[in-house]
């Protein structure tokens, strides 16, 4: 993307985008469903069934219920797998009772409408992924008209030019998508979509003398367009129940949720989305970067806090950063240019000349600020974006020269030292009202970068002291990545466990430590229940309920680190099969796709699939959930390093199992059960090994 040419005369050009928020309310409309009937033939007969076929006896009760062949897969059948279903083999209680039975048949249909409804946004939105519109528009300039009094004047006043992205004109456009059954307070969420209107203007100068200037305008929306005529929804009960339903599942939901939107400090200051206006100054390739970031990087920046409070990412971090923050900036727009070269597959001089410009831009400005020794909050800010967003766009093959992401982490921790952010979190004497996000982000890379070099994480006296806290345990970690405090401090546990065993910890000291350490674990379980898919009565999404699922997996990729730290340890036995089991049954709870939230669970991918054996169901739920990305997506940023990662893993390990059976004893003979559990022990390969081996240095998270 090459920048704006300069007149030797003295022609020159200069750009301001200017930023603006809007909050605009998004109607959420339905669609008819579809009556199709596909029991008669064309003459009105019913069709008569050409073939009897004997239903299974064995099959699941889910299956049978649905009057649905099972093929009885184990421990889920293909099916219930693909919907999320509840998979029985034993008699439920609910078989016996007809009412039970009847009441269970429903929810599954209300499972499955939810099912296809995501299906089909999924396919729209990387539909405009695959195809994103052009990242500039002109509008016509002052120069077109007659007045010559228009010169002088900025065309932003006056034009009634522009375009948006999925952003509704005006509401009779969508009239035969409602349904009269629906109120109009049910149609909004708790919290508005929010737009995001980018304004270029653009004078020239010669010889100093204005004497044309123009306008572009850009608009960014979070609204969802509304399914296509003839989607399936979910049935509405009669008229004179929809009023005390809707409010009393309202009622559940904010009760449930009890969300704080202003839990973070995010260092801009509280401001109204109303009266913003943020104005950078940008020349037109770097103009274009801008517009690619906030339309296609930006909403898959933290998907965790944007489902807990819809348009914080933006109002109260990103985009007051990019306006505030030279080295934000820079950041912002390498990473946008990366992003573009990938989504695109472009190759060439130009787009890798813009990713490594803006790439040293941004490493020359937190120099000179280091040297400085000032604005240390906005330093943090911009190396904290160097390290995190690679983990949203970098490729396993990116070829451009970068700094490792655990140097940068060393420049941040010496911030985060001088801001004493640890002591801020960690007084018991002066509980927070806000907890600082920088804190929150440096703690989620340190717990889970020192499981990536196998060290003690920085600030691990810290995580133990919120632990152990009575009246301050929160660290914000739940709200920013979906994972519970308590879990995420255990691994931060683990992590100086593992230290210690490699700095030579005896193997019965270590064996108590990790007795101890599962304990604690087990701890975080009471209370909780099985996970379940998260979504409210009214079709919402929860994010209590998802918080829950994210910590369950997120407990049990701790149990399984854990457990490799043990003497002996091996994937082949039964302990580790059962977790992974119970993993894979664990995330299958967890919306997928596009819009889902498996690049969230990297790390659990990880620690689960490392561990996974040739035929276990692990294996193939992971290739269906990349298949649900779709390429695109699966083979960008951390997810698609760690698929990397795991096929190499895997295939190793699969070449080492083979190898080794040819050798194997007789199963009668009174050597094999020795032989064979040091086969297995043999074969086990850590992925870090395998990292080094390939000389990667990902932070998978």
């Amino acid at each position: 993307m090459s920048t704006l040419p300069t007149n030797p005369q003295g022609e020159h050009m200069k750009t301001a985008s200017v930023v603006k928020n809007n909050n605009t309310m998004a109607v959420a409309t339905s669609a008819k469903a579809k009556a199709a009937s596909k029991a008669t033939g064309a003459n009105g007969t019913p069709k008569q069934k050409s073939q009897m076929h004997r239903r299974s006896r064995t099959g699941c009760y889910t299956c049978r219920l649905r009057r649905k062949k099972c093929d009885e897969g184990s421990p889920m059948c293909t099916a219930c797998r693909h919907l999320g279903l509840c998979c029985e083999y034993k008699r439920p209680m609910w078989w016996s009772n007809n009412e039970a039975r009847r009441q269970h048949k429903d929810d599954i249909k209300m499972i499955i409408k939810r099912k296809k409804l995501s299906e089909k946004s999924s396919h729209t939105i990387q539909t405009s992924v695959n195809s994103p519109p052009g990242l500039s528009h002109s509008l016509p300039t002052s120069a077109t008209f007659s007045d010559p009094l228009d010169r002088t004047r900025s065309a932003s006043i006056d034009s009634h030019f522009g375009f948006s992205f999925n952003s509704p004109q005006s509401a009779h456009e969508f009239t035969p998508f409602t349904t009269p059954q629906m109120p109009g307070d049910f149609m909004f969420s708790p919290y508005s979509p929010y737009e995001v209107d980018i304004k270029t203007e653009r004078q020239m100068f010669v010889n100093d003398i204005p004497t044309l200037r123009e306008s572009t305008t850009s608009s960014f929306s979070t609204y969802q367009t509304p399914p296509p005529p003839g989607t399936i929804l979910p049935s509405f009960p009669p008229e004179g129940e929809w009023t005390e339903q809707v409010y009393s599942e309202r009622r559940e939901s904010l009760t449930e949720e009890t969300l704080n939107v202003n839990f973070f400090d995010f260092a801009h200051g509280q401001q109204s989305m109303n009266s913003r206006q943020i104005a950078i100054e940008l020349d037109e390739g770097d103009k274009q970067l801008l517009d690619h970031f906030i339309q296609f990087v930006l909403p898959t920046i933290f998907p965790i806090l944007e489902s807990n409070q819809h348009g914080s990412v933006s109002s109260d971090l990103i985009l007051p950063a990019l306006q505030n923050n030279k080295g934000y900036l820079h950041c912002c727009l390498s990473i946008a240019a990366q992003h573009y070269k990938n989504a695109l597959g472009l190759q060439g001089e130009e787009i890798d000349g813009d990713i490594m410009r803006h790439r040293y831009a941004t490493i020359s400005s937190l120099c000179d600020a280091l040297n400085r020794d000032e604005n240390h909050q906005q330093i943090l800010e911009a190396a904290l974006g160097l390290i995190f967003f690679q983990c949203c766009v970098g490729r396993f093959d990116d070829a451009l020269p970068d700094i490792p992401w655990h140097q940068h982490f060393q420049a941040a921790v010496s911030l985060v030292q001088k801001l004493d952010l640890p002591q801020l979190v960690s007084d018991p004497n002066e509980p927070l009202t806000q907890t600082p996000f920088n804190m929150t982000l440096t703690a989620w890379i340190d717990i889970l970068g020192a499981t990536m070099l196998g060290r003690a994480p920085v600030f691990a006296h810290t995580y133990r002291e919120k632990h152990l806290s009575p009246t301050n345990p929160s660290l914000g970690l739940r709200e920013l990545m979906g994972c519970e405090d308590r879990v995420m401090y255990l691994i931060s546990e683990i992590a100086c466990l593992e230290a210690l065993k490699k700095d030579g910890m005896d193997d019965i000291t270590l064996c108590q430590h990790v007795h101890v350490l599962g304990s604690q674990i087990g701890l975080t379980e009471l209370g909780e229940g099985s996970p379940k898919l998260p979504f409210n009565a009214n079709g919402t999404l929860s994010p209590k309920q998802l918080s829950k699922n994210i910590t369950a997996a997120f407990r049990l990729a701790a149990r399984i680190y854990l457990c490799s730290l043990v003497p002996g340890f091996s994937p082949a036995q039964a302990s580790c099969i059962g977790l992974v089991e119970k993993l894979t049954a664990t995330l299958q709870q967890i919306p997928s796709g596009p819009t889902g939230f498996d690049r969230s669970l990297v790390w659990v991918y990880l620690m689960g699939g490392s561990v996974s054996r040739p035929g276990s169901s692990f294996r193939a739920f992971f290739e269906d959930r990349m298949a649900q990305l779709g390429p695109e997506l699966a083979s960008v940023g951390s997810f698609g390093r760690v698929a990397c990662l795991l096929r190499e893993v895997w295939t190793l390990q699969d070449q080492q199992q083979q190898a080794s059976q040819p050798n194997s004893p007789p199963s009668s003979s009174p050597e094999a059960p020795q032989q064979q559990q040091q086969q297995q022990t043999q074969q086990y390969i850590h992925w870090r090994d395998v990292m080094q081996m390939k000389g990667w240095e990902y932070l998978l998270i």
